[in-house]
């Protein structure tokens, strides 16, 4: 999915969740510039992530990223990349070690915007979430880097324990309104 093709979805995208259909002016607006795929362009960028399933969709991969110290699904900067499925595709094996995940549907699972704190040299800033639903084994071992600090399967129905942010509750929600997990 390159800009063209990722303007061409938002245009037509549809949620039930208002939030995140607010956010589809300023995804809109981010691609007009040029440098939305760099982590270098300011305030905000594109980023991908993987909303990754077990089998049964009764379990989410969460890691405990080490830089902003909470749980979160993998994902990360497009780095000049427009394919976004492919970004959270890499992340996901890059942060997991996971190799047999499988993408459910090319289509965009949930959309967000989530503010990143300053960190360094580097302003606080927003990231562009695009997110895809993978499915994969529960049982596949997995290898943490240095970007997390831990990571686990966590059932849907413990995953505020974990992060209970409306952002990741949003996503559960999807899971079990398009699976019937629970």
């Amino acid at each position: 999915m390159d800009r063209s093709e990722l303007r061409n979805t938002l245009n037509v995208y549809s949620s039930s969740f208002p939030e995140e259909l607010l956010f589809l002016s300023r995804f809109k607006k981010l691609l007009a510039h040029r440098d939305c795929y760099m982590r270098t362009h300011l305030p905000g960028h594109l980023t991908g992530s993987a909303w990754v399933l077990n089998q049964n969709f009764t379990k989410v991969l969460m890691l405990h990223h080490a830089k902003l110290n909470k749980w979160l699904q993998p994902g990360g900067h497009a780095d000049g990349e427009e394919n976004l499925c492919n970004i959270a595709l890499r992340e996901l094996q890059e942060e997991t070690g996971l190799r047999g995940a499988q993408l459910i549907s090319e289509s965009i699972f949930d959309l967000d915007i989530h503010p990143i704190p300053q960190r360094g040299s580097m302003p606080g800033h927003d990231h562009y979430d695009v997110r895809f639903a993978f499915l994969a084994s529960d049982e596949e071992h997995l290898i943490i880097n240095h970007e997390s600090n831990d990571m686990q399967w966590v059932a849907l129905d413990s995953l505020e324990a974990y992060n209970a942010e409306r952002s990741v509750l949003r996503m559960k929600d999807k899971t079990v309104s398009l699976f019937g997990a629970n």
